[in-house]
């Protein structure tokens, strides 16, 4: 046991061949896991009788209805029930369109093509997108050699929330590669930065803090870029599609909240927050909605501090990226993508300087833990994606608190 704890301290037992080897057997698990996932389907369902890429069979059928002329459609749930049942079969459970008008952009041109090919386009455009992303990233931060490095883009890939979202045929590549690239290009350039940025209001949960970030860093060039993409991207929405589907957005965003996040429709183990968590074990809504809010404007205080110190890019940039997932109360297990800008830059600067100690042990925790959250808290209750980023973004504030620089004598592993 001992050995063991030193060894979990160090991250002593991380060496580079594991990782390669580790990486390659996730990889060739995933691939086998979803050719018998297509080998077993019957039409475009799967064995079970869901949709083959499960998540965006709503946004395929979304950009079908934008299509025919009736983009506000999907905003209801009886409507958007019915077309999925059309298309998919009679049996199909519901999966709600929960996005703003924006996503209407991308789901409708997919659209256009047959929903394999959509689906494919859609999962393979995105990972590369997330690939260029961490590239950028890995190129301008704190160790730049890595981006030549060939064991990136399998742990990379091999991440386990890949798994998960090329499963679910989610959109948590392109969210990771706007937060990197927006991260990556925020110096050199920061204009380009703030459009990345505000194309995240695809997805504006998860970009509530970074206003609130690039205030507290003075980035007002970023800021201005952010907000007039966000402008622009609401005019050409309201003009392609008409003004009706900002109501009916709004008046969706009710069913949201009341029935998949307040009541559990989608699974309280599923969803990586300080909300379902309350909500897991046995807690009230009110109750669930206080302990957020703390949980939020700590995150939220923490960020700001650290943006406004003197500590590292890579810490600030990765306090961001837990911040993101740890102040919204709805985040599920695929949305956990977000979190590989954070762990390229952290493992880049432990590599240059050092890793504190149990922090490279955490670092593979955060790697592996998305394929198992949602399995671990339906089975014994315990969020363990929420905790350990919890972890991490306490000891990210610790280091910002400790040393300014963040740096560490070197250790072992990896």
């Amino acid at each position: 046991m001992a050995q063991f704890l030193e060894f979990a301290r160090t991250g002593a037992f991380l060496t580079r061949e594991r990782l390669r080897v580790w990486s390659v057997a996730f990889l060739i698990g995933y691939a086998i896991a979803i050719a018998v996932l297509f080998a077993t389907a019957h039409g475009l369902n799967d064995y079970a009788g869901r949709p083959l890429g499960t998540d965006f069979s709503d946004v395929y059928v979304a950009g079908l209805q934008a299509l025919q002329g009736h983009a506000a459609a999907p905003f209801d749930p009886l409507t958007q029930l019915d077309a999925e049942r059309a298309f998919f079969g009679s049996d199909t459970q519901f999966y709600g369109w929960h996005y703003p008008p924006y996503f209407l952009l991308l789901a409708a041109p997919l659209a256009k093509l047959p929903y394999l090919a959509a689906l494919t386009l859609w999962q393979v455009g995105s990972a590369l997108l997330y690939l260029a992303a961490l590239w950028l990233l890995l190129r301008n931060g704190p160790m730049p050699e890595l981006a030549r490095d060939r064991l990136w883009p399998v742990l990379a890939l091999g991440f386990s929330a890949v798994f998960v979202n090329l499963t679910h045929g989610h959109n948590g590549f392109l969210t990771a590669a706007l937060f990197a690239g927006g991260l990556a290009l925020l110096d050199r350039r920061p204009a380009v930065a703030g459009i990345l940025f505000g194309l995240l209001a695809y997805k504006p949960q998860f970009g509530v803090l970074l206003p609130l970030m690039l205030i507290a860093a003075g980035r007002w060039k970023t800021i201005a870029s952010a907000a007039a993409t966000v402008g622009g991207l609401s005019l050409l929405v309201t003009f392609i599609f008409g003004w009706q589907v900002w109501p009916a957005f709004l008046e969706a965003s009710q069913f949201t909240r009341v029935v998949v996040l307040e009541q559990g429709g989608t699974g309280f183990h599923k969803i990586q927050s300080i909300f379902a968590w309350t909500r897991l074990w046995g807690g009230s809504v009110a109750l669930a909605y206080a302990a957020q809010g703390v949980v939020s404007l700590a995150v939220a205080a923490g960020c700001v501090a650290l943006w406004r110190s003197e500590t590292s890019f890579a810490n600030k940039a990765a306090a961001l990226c837990f911040a993101a997932v740890l102040a919204t109360p709805y985040s599920l297990d695929y949305d956990l993508m977000i979190l590989a800008p954070a762990l390229a830059l952290l493992t880049a600067q432990g590599l240059k300087q050092g890793f504190a100690p149990w922090r490279a042990s955490l670092l593979a925790l955060l790697w592996l833990v998305p394929i198992a959250a949602r399995g671990i808290a339906q089975i014994s209750l315990i969020p363990l994606g929420v905790i350990l980023m919890l972890a991490a973004f306490a000891a990210l504030c610790a280091d910002g608190l400790q040393r300014k620089s963040g740096i560490y004598p070197a250790s072992q592993g990896v």
